[in-house]
């Protein structure tokens, strides 16, 4: 799997928020010069509504094949719906107005279903049954444990959730009767990663890393009388290994690889023979392979230069089938139905938020089942991408999605940010993100600059940044700015940096080691004392601590440079004004590292903002916290970087 451990610290796409407020005069004069374009409120981009369907190893269609289980925040906050595949109003299944609620599973067989909440974004997940009359029941009670859903036997009788309420640590997992929920402990976990579960419950996959470069596969017969975990990979030298799927016939494991390229493709291991062969290749990642409910079908996604290409195949002919017309855009979470009549998946594009699609795979038709977007919003007024490279310091090119504003021009510059992902590891990809539309609606250029050491682009580019944090990849995103310097439309003088994460690292690291570099920064969550946060990582993360480690560098002994890359060490060099936006319930980067920074921004006399949700973690899910922050960017940017003489 090519994929660093520390990734983890990656924001997710509901994470970052935008916003607008009332035009300033700046904006007006520029409207002047500009087509027609409707500035829209924070509350009106924020009525775009959020879909999203179970994930692969739950059943998103209903046993009598009348619903999909979905997640959305139509309400404000995520909750759990039926949505009714005849294209009736979505039926809602939980009721929370605080915690965020997302959608594991159908039951194959009955009307009950399997769900997941935290409390606050403190990413303690449980694991709870809605039974048929409506009424809930927490499979997982306790105190700080962790828990997760982990697949169905292939007869529907019975299910399996990892928990970590043995030690706090590992996942352990336990197989649930459907009938009564008595559970029974199948693998104790002694430091892996659970990776996949075969159909017929025999078989179990598990990650083990050990740097950021180098990982293995292993396999454990969960049928035999002691379930010692076997490794699959051997091999010298560092080769990313990750387990995916196992084939439906419970025959084969799918995995992960990077041994024989750059990019990773998906290979075979045959659980008898232990033969190896290839399934999937490209010039580019495979991120991923399923197959359908009978096996008839597989599908695997394509990280094409940060857009994702689907390729769907008929197994027993073995040709690839042609899917009926779509929008365009993204093809996203594909989930079959029972008996492969049906296909459900979302699709995503810069100027269209997710919606949910049904397709017939045997009458070729397809039907549009949601309307995410807010109507009040023209579609025309939405800005699509631009994939762009450019150099920085040392030559290397650079890749990076590049949105330009409606009536930008050499006639009419406007202000700019450099937008940055987190990870370490992670990618901006096309795709929608009311964030970044808000944004540019109200006139801001955005360049989602992929620096040295993000995923996508082979192994070698990725391992570009291992234990240089901070230092080649800050050159990256400062070398963005100067890209952006050379586009007559835009105003160089008015370039900020924006990130969340560690993304929100790399801006506070900007501001401190780069003080002159750009005009303001915007830090959502970003670590600020890499001394602290590496000896304080969840509890749940041990599995992967060493290759964490060997990606960031070792509290232990690398103290000295974690503190030389730390920006709260040297926050009196900060000097350009600073927006800070933290969830006090983070557990991956701790709000104390926001609220030091903060009080050293502070005491330079510089301008800082800060806004603290007590009730979100890492990434903000209530609709009225992202309103709210996003009104705190664009009142930021318009105070302290568009009005920049």
């Amino acid at each position: 799997m090519n994929r660093k451990v520390a990734s983890l610290l990656a924001l997710s796409s509901v994470a970052l928020v935008s916003a607008c407020n009332p035009s300033t005069d700046a904006e007006v004069a520029s409207a002047a010069k500009a087509p027609e374009i409707s500035r829209y409120s924070a509350a009106e981009f924020f009525a775009t509504t959020s879909y999203g369907l179970p994930g692969p190893a739950g059943h998103a269609f209903s046993a009598d094949g009348q619903s999909l289980l979905v997640s959305s925040d139509k309400d404000g906050v995520f909750n759990v719906y039926a949505l009714p595949v005849d294209g009736g109003d979505l039926v809602k299944l939980t009721d929370s107005d605080d915690s965020a609620m997302f959608a594991v599973s159908w039951f194959p067989n009955d009307g009950r279903m399997l769900y997941t909440y935290d409390q606050g974004g403190d990413e303690l997940n449980h694991v709870l049954v809605r039974e048929e009359d409506g009424s809930h029941r927490d499979l997982t009670p306790g105190d700080e444990l962790k828990a997760f859903f982990a697949g169905w036997a292939g007869d529907g009788q019975s299910f399996f959730l990892a928990t970590t309420e043995r030690n706090q640590t590992s996942f352990d997992l336990y197989r649930y009767s459907s009938d009564d929920y008595s559970r029974q402990m199948v693998f104790e976990n002694p430091g892996f990663q659970l990776a996949a579960l075969s159909r017929d419950g025999r078989w179990l996959a598990l990650d083990k890393p050990r740097t950021s470069a180098d990982s293995d596969v292993y396999v454990v017969d969960l049928s035999a009388d002691v379930a010692e975990p076997v490794l699959v990979t051997e091999h010298e030298g560092n080769i990313s290994y990750g387990a995916v799927t196992f084939t439906p016939n419970n025959q084969r494991l799918v995995y992960s690889t990077n041994e024989h390229g750059e990019f990773s493709q998906h290979w075979t291991y045959d659980l008898e023979s232990g033969d190896k062969n290839l399934l999937v290749s490209a010039d580019w990642d495979v991120m991923y392979t399923g197959f359908s409910q009978t096996g008839r079908y597989s599908a695997s996604g394509i990280n094409a230069d940060a857009r994702t290409e689907v390729i769907l195949t008929d197994t027993e002919s073995g040709k690839v089938v042609s899917l009926p017309e779509l929008p365009p855009g993204d093809l996203n979470n594909l989930r079959f139905s029972a008996d492969d009549s049906r296909l459900a998946l979302i699709v995503n594009s810069d100027i269209s938020p997710s919606d949910i699609y049904l397709i017939d795979l045997e009458a070729r038709t397809s039907e549009r089942l949601t309307d995410a977007m807010n109507p009040d919003i023209d579609r025309d007024h939405l800005v699509a991408s631009e994939v762009v490279r450019y150099k920085s310091f040392d030559g290397l090119e650079i890749p990076a999605i590049l949105y330009k504003p409606h009536g930008a021009s050499a006639d009419n510059p406007v202000p700019a940010l450099v937008w940055v992902h987190g990870g370490p590891g992670g990618q901006s990809r096309t795709g929608y993100s009311a964030t970044r539309q808000h944004l540019i609606n109200h006139g801001y250029a955005i360049l989602a600059a992929n620096n040295r050491g993000s995923s996508g682009y082979g192994k070698t580019f990725f391992h570009m940044d291992d234990k240089r944090h901070g230092e080649e990849d800050l050159q990256d995103i400062v070398y963005g700015r100067k890209y952006l310097e050379t586009l007559d439309w835009i105003d160089g003088d008015k370039i900020g940096v924006l990130g969340g994460s560690y993304g929100g690292y790399m801006v506070a690291a900007a501001l401190a080691f780069e003080p002159e570099a750009f005009d303001v920064g915007i830090n959502i969550f970003g670590v600020t004392n890499w001394v602290r946060t590496l000896k304080s990582i969840p509890p749940w993360w041990e599995a992967f601590k060493e290759a964490l480690y060997d990606e960031m560098g070792d509290p232990a002994t690398d103290e000295e440079r974690h503190r030389r890359i730390s920006p709260l060490f040297h926050a009196d060099n900060i000097v350009k004004p600073l927006l800070v936006v933290q969830g006090a319930n983070d557990p991956r980067v701790l709000q104390v590292e926001s609220d030091e920074l903060v009080a050293a921004v502070q005491a330079n006399e510089v301008p800082v903002d800060y806004v603290i949700f007590p009730d979100e973690g890492h990434g903000f899910r209530k609709r009225e916290n992202r309103i709210t922050a996003s009104e705190a960017y664009v009142k930021f940017l318009d105070t302290h970087l568009r009005r920049t003489e």
